[in-house]
C-alpha cells in the first residue's frame, strides 16, 4: 500500500500488509459513515477498503457530472462502470424474467447512483424489529439516529435534524404536475402531508431529497470527503475483499486484491462489513461463515455455521402507471440532445435548472385496504415517462407514478455460485410467489388509476400508456405485473439481525456477527425486515447507531415520540 501525503505518519505500512484498528470493508451508505465516526476519536485508526473507484474524477464534480448531476442519475444504472450490475435468476412468477439489480461500487456506493429519495420508513417499521429480536431498535431509539445523521433546509424540529453532515432537500421545480397529483391525492380521500418522514407518513406530499445545493449528496460527499484530511482514516479504491481472515473463530483481518496484487490487512480490534445486502453475506460465506452444506458443496472451510446467511432476502418491487400529456410540461424535450446540452451547461457552470434536481420530488404512503394498520402501498410520481430502468429514451409527453407494495411477503435467498470472488452470486427474490403480494400489486395498479382520473389532472390527462386502455380485468392486470413490474432496487435482510436463538439470525443488535469475534456486519443486510420506504435513509441510520454501540456510547433515545394514527381502521382512506 502506498500511503497518502496525510496518512504516512500514523498507519503502520508494510510492502503488502498492515495493522490498524478497524477495517471497514465497503464505502458504501454505511462505510463512509462509519469511516468518519469511528475516525473522530484520533486514537483509533481506521481503514476504508472499497473494491470500486472514488466518485471524483481529479477531485472534481464537474469532469464527475455522471455522478454529481441529479438528473443525470440513469447514466451510472445503466453501466457497469460504478456497478456491480447483478441479475437475478430467471423469476418464475414474472414471465421467466430474469432481473435487474443495480449495486454501486464506488465511494458513496449505491448513494452515489440512486433516486437521491430521502425515505425513512414508517415508525411501525423500527418497533417490528424490536418484536423480531433486535432489541433496542424500536423507533424511539432509532429516531435520535435519522435526526443526528441530517441537515434538513427546512430546520431541526422533533422530526428532522438541522445540524448533520446529510443535507436533505426539497424540489425547485414547481411543476405543474407535481401540484396536480398532491391534489389528486386529497381529491381521492387521502390526506395531505407536509413531512411523510416526520409526525406523519400516510398521504401525498413533496418528497424529501439528498440534494445540496445542486448536487447529489451522496454519504461520499456526507461523511467520507470531510473526514479524509484525518490522519488516522485512510480510504483505498479498486480492493476486492475476498475473505475475512481468522484465527480460530476470531476476525483477525482481511484478504484483498488490488491492482492485481494479493494484499492483506490486519484489525488489532475490529472488522466491520458494510459491503450491503449482497456483498456482505457472499463475503461471510467466501471465508467460511454461513450455511455449512453449502460451503462444503464449495469446499470452503466452514469457520462457523450460520443458516441464515444469504436467506430472509427481501426487496421492493414497482411498475409504472403511465399517462399521456396533453400539454408539454414534461420532461420530453428536456431530453432532446439540444436541450440536454442547454441543461447540462446550466448545471457544470451555476448547479442549477432541470439537472439540479432527480424530479421524483412529490409521492406518498397509502393503505391498500382497511385494517391496515400504516401505509403499505408509496408512490413516486415523475413527469416523464421511464421504458427500461431509463436505458430506452421517452417516446411522448407523459407522466408516471412508480407504485408497489412496501411489505411483500415473499422472501427469498442468495447463495454462492461459486467459491470465486469474481463470480456473482445466486439472488433468488421469489418475487410474486403467494397470493397476498399478487392481490397488492393489482391493488396498486386500480388506486394509481384512481388518482390519476381525479379532477385536478383534467388540464393534463391524455390516454393511458401503461397498462393501457385494454388492461382492465384482475386477469389482465396481473398479467401486466408479471410483465412489467421490476425491482426498486432494494435489497435487504440478508443478514438478519436477531437473537441467537432464532435460527434465521446473521447479527446480535450489537451488529456482532454470531458465533464469531471481532466480526460486525453494517449495513442494510442486517435489517430483520424491509422498511416500508426506500432504504438509504434507514442505512445510514443503521450505520450512525452501530457507530455509537462500537464506541461503547449510550444509546440516544427519544420516548414516546408522537406517530400520527388513522382516525379509524374500519376505511381503506
Amino acid at each position: 500500500l502506498s500511503p497518502s501525503p496525510t496518512t504516512v505518519h500514523t498507519l503502520k505500512m508494510s510492502p503488502c500488509s498492515m495493522s490498524i484498528h478497524y477495517v471497514i470493508v465497503g464505502a458504501g451508505s454505511a462505510g463512509c459513515v462509519l469511516a468518519n465516526r469511528l475516525s473522530e476519536d484520533s486514537h483509533e485508526s481506521v481503514l476504508l477498503l472499497e473494491a470500486g473507484p472514488k466518485d471524483m474524477w481529479f477531485n472534481s464534480v464537474r469532469l464527475s457530472w455522471k455522478i454529481h448531476m441529479p438528473a443525470a442519475l440513469t447514466y451510472n444504472l445503466c453501466d457497469n462502470k460504478y456497478n456491480w450490475y447483478y441479475h437475478t435468476l430467471a423469476q418464475e412468477h414474472m414471465n421467466n424474467r430474469v432481473m435487474y439489480w443495480p449495486r454501486g461500487r464506488v465511494w458513496g456506493g449505491s448513494s452515489a447512483l440512486n433516486a437521491m429519495v430521502y425515505i425513512r420508513g414508517h415508525a411501525e417499521d423500527y418497533n417490528r424489529w424490536q418484536r423480531e429480536g433486535a432489541e433496542g431498535w424500536d423507533y424511539d431509539h432509532c429516531l435520535p439516529y435519522f435526526r443526528k445523521a441530517q441537515c434538513h433546509e427546512l430546520g431541526a424540529n422533533r422530526y428532522r435534524g438541522g445540524s448533520g453532515p446529510l443535507h436533505v432537500s426539497r424540489g425547485k421545480t414547481n411543476n405543474a404536475l407535481h401540484h396536480a397529483f398532491i391534489e389528486a391525492g386529497q381529491q381521492a380521500g387521502y390526506p395531505f402531508t407536509d413531512d411523510m418522514n416526520g409526525y406523519q407518513q400516510e398521504g401525498l406530499g413533496w418528497m424529501d431529497m439528498t440534494i445540496h445545493k445542486g448536487k447529489r449528496w451522496s454519504t461520499a460527499s456526507a461523511y467520507l470527503r470531510p473526514a479524509l484530511k484525518r490522519p488516522n482514516l485512510r480510504a483505498e479504491v479498486r480492493c476486492l475483499t475476498t475473505r475475512i481472515l481468522f484465527d480460530g473463530n476470531r476476525a483477525v483481518g482481511v484478504e484483498y486484491t488490488q491492482n492485481g496484487e494479493k494484499k492483506k490487512v490486519f484489525a488489532d480490534k475490529e472488522v466491520i462489513l458494510s459491503g450491503g445486502a449482497i456483498n456482505s453475506p457472499q463475503l461471510l460465506m467466501l471465508s467460511g461463515v454461513g450455511n455449512a452444506d453449502d460451503l462444503k458443496h464449495h469446499s470452503i472451510p466452514v469457520i462457523q455455521h450460520l443458516p441464515g446467511v444469504g436467506s430472509n432476502l427481501q426487496d421492493h418491487l414497482e411498475l409504472y402507471v403511465q399517462q399521456q400529456c396533453t400539454q408539454p410540461i414534461t420532461l420530453y424535450k428536456a431530453q432532446k440532445p439540444v436541450h440536454m446540452v442547454k441543461i447540462g451547461l446550466e448545471w457544470l457552470t451555476m448547479f442549477t435548472g432541470y439537472g439540479a434536481t432527480a424530479h421524483l420530488e412529490s409521492g406518498g404512503f397509502i393503505r391498500s385496504r382497511p385494517n391496515v394498520t400504516h401505509p403499505d402501498i408509496q408512490f413516486h410520481f415523475l413527469p416523464s415517462q421511464v421504458i427500461d430502468h431509463g436505458r430506452v429514451a421517452s417516446k411522448i409527453e407523459a407522466y408516471q407514478v412508480h407504485v408497489g407494495p412496501m411489505r411483500s411477503t415473499s422472501i427469498g435467498w442468495m447463495k454462492l455460485r461459486s467459491a470465486d470472488p469474481l463470480d456473482h452470486p445466486i439472488l433468488q427474490p421469489n418475487y410474486l410467489s403467494t397470493d397476498v403480494d399478487v392481490w397488492e400489486f393489482r391493488e396498486s395498479v386500480k388506486l394509481s388509476r384512481e388518482i390519476f382520473a381525479q379532477k385536478a389532472f383534467d388540464p393534463f390527462r391524455g390516454p393511458e400508456v401503461q397498462p393501457g386502455p385494454q388492461v382492465q380485468s384482475d386477469a389482465d392486470i396481473d398479467a401486466f405485473v408479471r410483465q412489467k413490474a421490476d425491482s426498486a432496487y432494494h435489497p435487504s435482510c440478508t443478514c438478519k439481525m436477531g437473537v441467537a436463538s432464532d435460527p434465521m439470525a446473521v447479527v446480535d443488535s450489537n451488529t456482532r456477527v454470531l458465533g464469531v469475534e471481532k466480526l460486525r456486519v453494517v449495513d442494510a443486510s442486517i435489517m430483520p425486515s424491509v422498511v416500508s420506504g426506500n432504504l438509504n435513509a434507514p442505512t445510514i441510520m443503521i450505520a450512525e447507531k452501530a457507530a455509537d454501540i462500537i464506541k461503547g456510547l449510550p444509546a440516544l433515545v427519544d420516548l414516546k415520540v408522537p406517530v400520527y394514527q388513522p382516525p379509524t381502521l374500519e376505511t381503506q382512506r
